[in-house]
């Protein structure tokens, strides 16, 4: 199996059980409301997640699980809507547990997935979204060299309230340059 290593983590393909095992460990972090919360999906969601991806994998996206060194997947990330003609994705990301947020690992994570897309895939743009409030996404994005291009202002509805969504993108140019 394909793995690609960064200095905190390695990424690989997600097998059913690794989709199961991020399904269940994930949790919501209430002091940092960021994304809807999802209340009563069933583990045999996770399988139709493992369906979902396999049928877009390679097509459309490129998923990948993000492991620790001693095996453990701890999350997922993605290059999604994959346009070959303009080379050009989107990425997304997620740490399953709390205690494995804010600790690199997602930055790595980011940092791999950037370089295999933009020096094996052939991407030549990078593009990510996220609200106003996701502070840690932001940092992310910023620390992997994505630019903040503009805002959907007041574009999101969520817990309640409207909130402007950002967008940043990265080009290869940019990304060589770091």
């Amino acid at each position: 199996m394909l793995k690609l290593f960064g200095r905190l983590v390695y990424l690989a393909a997600m097998e059913r059980i690794d989709c199961k095992k991020v399904w269940e460990d994930f949790e919501y972090d209430f002091s940092n409301c960021a994304e809807p919360l999802n209340i009563g999906h069933s583990i045999e969601k996770a399988d139709k997640w493992f369906d979902e991806i396999q049928k877009a994998q390679g097509n459309t996206d490129i998923r990948l699980g993000i492991f620790l060194p001693d095996d453990t997947i701890i999350g997922d990330v993605a290059l999604q809507g994959i346009d070959y003609k303009n080379r050009s994705a989107s990425i997304g990301m997620g740490i399953a547990k709390i205690e494995n947020r804010n600790k690199g690992y997602g930055k790595d994570a980011m940092t791999v997935m950037l370089e295999y897309g933009f020096n094996n895939v052939g991407i030549e743009r990078i593009t990510a979204n996220t609200l106003e409030i996701n502070i840690p996404a932001q940092k992310v994005l910023e620390k992997s060299g994505f630019v903040l291009e503009g805002k959907a202002r007041r574009s999101v509805y969520f817990g309640g309230r409207k909130y402007d969504k950002l967008n940043y993108g990265i080009l290869i140019e940019e990304y060589k340059a770091r």
